[in-house]
């Protein structure tokens, strides 16, 4: 479970919100959504404990997650809206490196599998740096299927997807809400979702 308790976000000498409260239970999406500024991406941050709120706490399965420390990193996935795809590397090779680097190694066939999976099949071993943006992307997103998180926090995933690629990954998040898992997503569009979705907006 994933709570957030009366949240400020203050940049500069501007408060982007304050008050900001809610409960995110096992198989629930929470859907952030608002204008460009408003402070989606500093949201996400906060609760990744990678920036602490001006005020208020953010507490998992009922502690703090700043006391929790470690023990709540374990448990989150955090995909950033850059993804973090090296250019120099082929498609396999970053899929294997982002996923080592969060402590989950991975061999060649796993790797290959969520690359078909995410419609990347023949394409493993081409350089990141040919492929469009929204590849690059499907590749940043194989963390979803090689990392065994409960909890995925993901800013702006489907940018530069296509059609076909956002119904994909709205079955993966799904089947993740199915196994009880819990994901906070922000987005400029609505998610065709088939489990629980719960909306934030932030003005």
């Amino acid at each position: 479970m994933l709570e957030a308790s009366n949240l400020e976000c203050v940049r500069g000498e501007k408060s982007l919100f304050r008050g900001l409260s809610f409960r995110l239970d096992p198989g629930a999406c929470l859907l952030v959504q608002g204008a460009n500024g408003s402070g989606k991406t500093s949201l996400l941050r906060m609760l990744c404990g990678l920036s602490p709120p001006a005020s208020g706490e953010i507490r998992w399965n009922g502690e703090p997650i700043g006391k929790l420390a470690e023990d709540y990193r374990g448990e989150l996935l955090y995909c950033g809206h850059a993804g973090a795809v090296k250019d120099d590397l082929t498609a396999l090779e970053n899929a294997r490196i982002s996923v080592a680097l969060a402590g989950t190694p991975v061999d060649d066939a796993a790797a290959q599998d969520a690359l078909r999976r995410l419609g990347l099949k023949g394409r493993e071993h081409l350089p990141a740096r040919v492929l469009s943006a929204g590849q690059k992307r499907r590749v940043a997103l194989t963390r979803l299927l090689l990392e065994k998180r409960r909890l995925w926090v993901l800013d702006e995933p489907l940018t530069a997807l296509d059609r076909a690629a956002v119904e994909n990954l709205c079955g993966i998040v799904d089947a993740h809400l199915a196994g009880g898992g819990l994901a906070v997503l922000t987005s400029h569009q609505d998610l065709p979702l088939a489990g629980r979705v719960e909306h934030l907006r932030l003005d």
